[in-house]
């Protein structure tokens, strides 16, 4: 019998096959090109799949279907399918989805229930980047969100201001919270002045989405430490479906973005030539003259008639010089791969990469591996459990730092008439006039080693309908491992030999426990309430050694040494943080939405008397675009006003700042007690009632929507108030402290942030055009005493002026006279009086915008993306222009070529001085060395093409796409030195945590500028 029915079966169901059809499709983003993990449904079914790595999807639909296509961060489209087998869709990068969710503090909201000023980005912007942390890609896609690179350096850490600077002393970093745990983004190293990026150690294509959260509404729920806005970085998870499985490689070549043009060995010579002869050097021999040039060259170390012309500058890049392009040239490649799918019981994601990039600058090597499992398990309908871990090795060779005289940018000041090798023994030139970087490279490495786990685990109860309650437990471990080598003829080495090693490790748990409570009340109201319990403890443990005296070059290790020099043993350190929080959202027939937020937080920083601090934020929306008289318009689809202020607060300062320590000293055999950890005059000052900076803040925005949301956008209007500012004062010595971190002062951002995106073209050719500018205003508002961190550093904190002005000299041009360098005095006129010219503002560091633009294109299987960057109207010091630029008159280093245009005779009108070698002839600070920074750079462009389905097919793949990157193609600007995004940190500066590092903005000392990069990759899917 069972014979009899089967063929009756299959003919009965032939004709339900052979309605169903399969279709082929491509999900691009207009911001972003391929857009992997979309989401795409068939209407009024269950029927659903994902896109792949590539932006492919597959699927079988019922005749007649209509497809739902959505991704985090992007407008969802409905999309007839009709008699097409193939589609190609791209999704608009628009904040103005009312279905989008929005990843905020401890949950998701629907975009159009939000009231605070959040920027969503989907992962997608990030992946397959030649960065070496996901921060490089987001620049110019965010309003209100600056980031500058500062350095060339690989791994190097990164200056980001969310609306403005927010602190002197404090850190002025976002708090990062990865799936739901705050991490560990402060610089760990111990071996360089300059900071390491902690964040490079996760891998950026493991990024689902990324939100900022900006003004108070947003950010208040995490209290204490929101003040500099919160980016919270949601990881990649598996979905229920069909398995997918992708691989991508990609490889690329480097460049740096620009190079400078110093004297060639004849220039080198006429010029140090004419600045001798200017000086009286030359002339009856006495002790001060020397009868000829050629003696006055060789009593310098210099040969006059020396047959090299080296072109050193060049030889501190990898790809000229001595190492050339495919002979251990620049480049970066990276293979990754992912595993994710599941069913209605467990989802997973499974994930690994491999990248390898060789800077620009020789010796900087970057490598990174990881991987990553998350899993997602439903015991029961209303009982899940979850678990995110990842584990990731990074290795950094490092170079040393902008103000070392190993630096290899500082290869340039060195005399082309020298020779890179010397001739006589072949080895590399240790005869030069300053140090020959290179021997650095042959005789020494510095190299950082991490081994890096973010790792949460979290179970979710659902007890009855609306109520859930979450736990969750994070943990982020950090192991560093640095060591510093100079052998035997190198500077630091010597004639024995050098070497530092330190580790470094922060173990970084916290606790978090929720309830959230949503009901309806009828059809007109919304409520949810979440209130929280969150505990959070950092340890930190360094130990450190240093020895010297090694046999040869091959013994490293500091057991080796026979003289162990110093280090600091072992040390340790910590912090905890207790919190209480709540949080009410209300909406009135979807359009009148309420929020507030609560929040206690209590920090061991801060003394017994103000330990523990209460933030809080309100905010209002008016979605217009609900009301009748405008539902249906055809011209304004949506249409939202909103309003916030809040209280939030900083605590990134020293551990122990509150408190008055002391430390153990041994004098001889015997122990003993002192003042402060090391003791002595360096100590600092503690103050029991140490709390809290406050930064209130007041946020109006508006969002937008026209012509069935082809034209979409938002504009923020916003004010931060911060009081209480965590200051280090300096004391007098006479106290027995020279310093105490005190809440003294006031500062104010205020600004203008605007985006707009628009789709141009929407049919099978697509083109989408977005933007965004921001304008900041920053303001000292109240300060006893000006900060004058001095030297090399001419910024100044002073009451009623931007941070960090530039304060110094005002240049004021050359006496065509006799070529003396002038200044403005007090009175106005002009004098070469150097000492008695006061010092003025000449600059401000802050950009008056900055923004960026990026367009979108696509047509049949090919996609584009650019994106450009701008920032306008800041001054760049460059501080190493008092030895680079100033003609000879105080040092040997070689020039740069634009001071061949130096005064030479009476009546000549330039701006260079005449060359007076030693004379001190406008080599003083002063703006001279100030300029323009503005730029706009021709960030990334990305060409795709995605090969035919049926082509694929026939390798036993389901997709295959190719595509070619520039990244930081080119740069236009005024500027002169190397790159107009620098910021130094060779001058004692670090980021967040010192004053200098939130004050010495804009500075450029020998800094590398930002590689250009050619990459060629694909990614496939199986």
């Amino acid at each position: 019998m069972r014979n009899f029915f089967t063929p009756l079966l299959v003919i009965a169901a032939l004709p339900a096959l052979a309605q169903t059809r399969a279709i082929v499709g491509h999900v691009s983003g207009s911001d972003a090109g391929v857009l992997p993990g979309a989401t795409i449904v068939e209407r009024g079914t269950t029927n659903g799949t994902t896109s792949g790595a590539d932006g492919e999807f597959r699927m079988t639909v019922q005749p007649g279907a209509t497809l739902i296509i959505s991704s985090i961060g992007y407008a969802t489209q409905t999309v007839p399918v009709g008699d097409k087998s193939t589609l190609t869709v791209m999704l608009s990068a628009s904040a103005t989805s009312l279905d989008e969710a929005v990843v905020v503090g401890y949950g998701t909201q629907s975009k159009a229930d939000l009231t605070g000023a959040v920027v969503q980005l989907s992962g997608a912007v990030v992946a397959n980047q030649p960065v070496t942390s996901f921060e490089q890609s987001i620049q110019g896609r965010t309003p209100g969100v600056v980031i500058n690179q500062g350095s060339g350096k690989l791994g190097q850490g990164l200056n980001i201001q969310v609306r403005g600077t927010s602190s002197v002393s404090a850190s002025n970093q976002p708090l990062y919270v990865i799936d739901g745990i705050p991490v560990t983004s402060q610089d760990q190293s111990q071996a360089s002045t300059e900071p390491l990026n902690p964040l490079a150690d996760l891998n950026p294509n493991d990024i689902e989405s990324i939100s900022i959260l900006k003004d108070a509404s947003a950010s208040a729920i995490y209290g204490s430490r929101a003040s500099n806005g919160v980016i919270i970085i949601t990881t990649r998870k598996g979905k229920q479906g069909q398995t997918k499985v992708t691989a991508g490689y990609y490889y690329g070549i480097s460049a740096p973005t620009r190079q400078r043009q110093f004297l060639s060995g004849p220039q080198y010579n006429q010029l140090l030539g004419e600045a001798f002869t200017n000086a009286g050097l030359i002339g009856p021999d006495s002790v001060n003259q020397y009868p000829t040039l050629n003696s006055a060259f060789n009593g310098y170390g210099l040969d006059y008639n020396s047959p090299y012309s080296t072109n050193w500058s060049n030889q501190a890049f990898r790809n000229q010089g001595k190492y050339k392009l495919f002979g251990g040239g620049a480049g970066v490649s990276q293979y990754d791969f992912s595993v994710s799918g599941g069913d209605a019981k467990t989802r997973f994601y499974l994930s690994g990469t491999f990248n390898d990039q060789k800077g620009i600058i020789v010796g900087n090597r970057f490598r990174r591996g990881s991987l990553r499992m998350n899993l997602e398990h439903s015991i029961r309908d209303n009982l899940r459990v979850g678990l995110n871990t990842s584990l990731a090795r990074t290795v950094n060779d490092r170079v040393a730092g902008d103000n070392d005289f190993s630096n290899p940018l500082q290869l340039n000041a060195l005399a082309p008439t020298q020779p890179v090798y010397d001739p006589a023994t072949g080895l590399l030139n240790a005869q030069t006039i300053y140090y020959n970087a290179l021997i650095d490279q042959e005789l020494g490495s510095n190299r950082a080693g991490t081994y890096r786990s973010f790792s949460s685990a979290y179970l979710n109860f659902t007890p009855m309908k609306g109520l859930t309650l979450r736990t969750e437990v994070g943990g982020d471990f950090l192991n560093l491992n640095e060591d510093l080598v100079r052998s035997a003829g190198t500077q630091t080495g010597a004639a024995t030999g050098y070497s530092y090693s330190a580790q470094s490790q922060v173990v970084n748990y916290t606790n978090n426990n929720t309830a959230t409570y949503a009901r309806d009340f009828g059809e007109a109201h919304h409520l949810d309430v979440l209130v929280g319990e969150s505990y959070q403890r950092s340890d930190s443990r360094v130990t450190t050694a240093e020895g010297r005296g090694f046999p040869t070059s091959d013994f490293t290790r500091i057991n080796s040494a026979a003289v162990k020099t110093g280090g600091s043993g072992s040390s340790g350190t910590g912090f905890s943080i207790l919190s209480y929080f709540a949080r009410v959202n209300y909406a009135f027939r979807n359009k009148f939405l309420v929020s507030g937020s609560v929040r206690e937080d209590g920090s061991s920083r801060f003394g017994n008397e103000r330990r523990y601090g209460t933030f809080g934020a309100g905010s209002i929306g008016y979605l217009l675009s609900e009301e009748s008289f405008l539902k249906g318009n055809a011209i304004i689809n949506y249409l939202k006003v909103r309003a916030s202020f809040g209280l939030t607060g900083n605590a990134e300062i020293g551990n122990f700042s509150s408190r008055s320590l002391v430390s153990a000293l041994p004098y001889a055999d015997q122990s003993g007690l002192v003042t402060g950890v090391g003791g002595g005059i360096g100590a600092s000052l503690g103050d029991p009632t140490l709390t809290w900076e406050n930064t209130k803040q007041t946020d109006l925005g508006v969002e937008f929507g026209f012509l069935q949301n082809r034209i979409t956008g938002e504009v923020d209007l916003y004010q931060k108030n911060t009081s209480r500012l965590l200051l280090n004062r300096q004391l007098q010595l006479a106290t027995g402290f020279s310093n105490a971190t005190q809440n003294v002062g006031q500062l104010q951002n205020k600004g203008l942030e605007i985006a707009l995106n628009g789709r141009i073209l929407d049919g099978d050719f697509k083109w989408s055009v977005g933007g965004n500018m921001s304008f900041n205003r920053n303001l000292i508002t109240a300060l006893a005493t000006p900060i004058i961190p001095g030297g090399a550093i001419i910024s100044r904190v002073t009451q009623g002026q931007p941070l960090g002005v530039f304060y110094t000299k005002r240049y004021a041009s050359v006496d065509p006279a006799n070529g003396d360098a002038l200044y403005y005095q007090a009175d106005g006129t002009k004098s070469n009086d150097y000492g008695a010219a006061p010092d003025q503002k000449v600059g401000n560091p802050n950009p008056k915008f900055t923004g960026g633009v990026n367009t979108t294109a696509s047509f049949k299987g090919f996609d584009l993306n650019a994106l450009g960057q701008f920032t306008y109207g800041n001054d760049i010091y460059n501080a190493a222009g008092v030895y680079q630029s100033t003609g000879f008159n105080n040092y040997l280093d070689n020039q740069t070529i634009d001071q061949l245009g130096r005064w030479q005779k009476p009546g000549d009108i330039t701006n260079i001085p005449q060359s007076r070698f030693g004379s001190g002839n406008g080599t003083g600070n002063s703006s001279r060395f100030i300029q323009s920074g503005s730029y706009f750079r021709f960030k990334n462009v990305t060409l795709g093409y995605s090969l035919p389905a049926d082509l694929v097919k026939r390798g036993y793949l389901q997709s295959v796409r190719i595509y070619v990157t520039g990244y930081n193609l080119a740069t236009l600007t005024k500027y002169t030195g190397y790159d107009p995004e620098v910021n130094t940190f060779g001058l004692g500066n670090g980021i967040g945590g010192t004053s200098s590092g939130n004050i010495a903005l804009g500075h450029d000392f020998y800094t590398p500028p930002l590689p250009r990069t050619f990459l060629i990759g694909a990614n496939l899917g199986f």
